[in-house]
């Protein structure tokens, strides 16, 4: 018998089982542009899952998006432990024979998307991060990495960027970076019609497809 579902959006291939991905939305919350990646990933052969990390709650209002993660941050134990219980249903969900998770995490998301591979570096072996930093430490990481970021971001500067990339590689983590010209943040997401680049969005997403299609580390 398969657990019960946590809260969020399941997306299935044809062929019902496939290689899991964790997609974890950003401070806007689990809305439509999140669902419509996780069907993009379906149909690509993937099992993908978006845990709804507010339990129900979005916006698109920034200084809503703001308080609704200062809340969940303030609670980011909670936050884990949800997490955990997300990771042990999407494994038992793509069905035997899946090795290794990976997860994509957008702004907020991508600072949860680099916690867990800290913290469940057994699990996780690859992650694509878009306009996002986290931890500073990933020596007990055991993931590739794929970065998405834009040229001019106030909520992700230059420096946090290559702090990350740096950290990322004095760990012996393998990491790729790239840097979107003409972009800002959120430029992935066609929602935000004032920040999204068409042209910069299917690149990336043709570079993340390409690095998830990839056999994962042992």
């Amino acid at each position: 018998m398969l657990p019960a579902q946590p809260d969020g959006y399941l997306a299935l291939p044809a062929a019902g089982k496939g290689r899991p991905v964790l997609v974890l939305h950003p401070w806007w919350g689990l809305n439509d542009t999140i669902k419509a990646t996780c069907d993009r990933l379906a149909s690509a052969g993937f099992v993908a899952f978006a845990p709804d990390l507010y339990h129900g709650k979005v916006t698109d209002q920034i200084a809503e998006a703001e308080a609704l993660a200062q809340n969940l941050f303030g609670s980011i134990e909670k936050a884990r432990a949800d997490l955990a219980t997300v990771v042990a249903f999407l494994k038992e969900r793509a069905g035997s024979g899946t090795s290794g998770m990976a997860v994509i995490g957008f702004s907020l998301g991508a600072f949860f998307a680099l916690d867990l591979s800290n913290n469940a570096p057994d699990v996780v072996r690859s992650v694509v991060i878009f306009y996002g930093t986290g931890p500073s430490d990933f020596s007990s990481a055991q993931a590739d990495y794929l970065a998405h970021f834009a040229e001019t971001d106030p909520f992700e500067p230059s420096e946090s960027v290559e702090g990350l990339e740096q950290a990322l590689r004095d760990a012996g983590r393998p990491a790729t970076f790239h840097i979107y010209p003409g972009t800002g943040h959120w430029f992935f997401e066609p929602d935000r019609t004032d920040a999204y680049n068409a042209e910069a969005a299917n690149l990336a997403w043709e570079r993340s497809l390409a690095f998830l299609k990839r056999a994962p580390a042992p």
